[in-house]
C-alpha cells in the first residue's frame, strides 16, 4: 500500500467538509457522568449527575434540531425529563441502572451521527473577515 493513500479513499468514505459533529463533545460528557452516576446513584452527589446530563441532553437536542434530525429529540427529551432534578421521577433499582446505561448508548450514538451542517459563508477560510 502506498504512503499517498489517503484516509477517505482507504476506507470507502469521504468526509464531509460541510458539517460537524458538534453533539459529540456534550454526549462524551454527559456518557462520563452517566458512568459515574451508577457509583453513585443512592447517594446525595447523584443530583449533580442529574443537572449534568438534563442540561447536556438539551444541548443535544440542539443540535439535532439544527441537524434537522427529529427523530432524536422524543429520546432526548425522555432523557431530559427523567434525569432533571427538580421534580424526581422516582425510579429505582436494575430499572434506574439499566436506564443509565441505555441513556449512555444514546449519547454516544446521537453524538456521532448528529452532523450539524455549516453555513456556506463559513466553508471557505479565505471568505472569512
Amino acid at each position: 500500500m502506498s504512503g499517498s493513500t489517503s484516509r477517505s479513499s482507504r476506507y470507502g468514505e469521504k468526509p464531509d467538509p460541510g458539517v460537524r459533529r458538534l453533539a459529540l463533545l456534550p454526549g462524551i460528557i454527559a456518557t462520563i457522568a452517566l458512568f459515574v452516576g451508577v457509583t453513585t446513584l443512592d447517594e446525595g452527589a447523584f443530583v449533580v449527575v442529574r443537572y449534568i446530563v438534563a442540561i447536556f441532553a438539551a444541548i443535544v437536542i440542539v443540535f439535532a434540531v439544527q441537524a434537522k434530525q427529529w427523530w432524536w429529540l422524543p429520546f432526548l427529551a425522555a432523557v431530559v425529563v427523567l434525569w432533571q432534578p427538580v421534580w424526581i421521577i422516582s425510579i429505582g433499582g436494575p430499572l434506574w441502572q439499566g436506564l443509565q446505561y441505555a441513556a449512555c448508548l444514546l449519547f454516544l450514538l446521537a453524538g456521532w451521527f448528529i452532523k450539524v451542517p455549516i453555513p456556506e459563508d463559513q466553508r471557505d477560510p479565505q471568505r472569512r473577515r
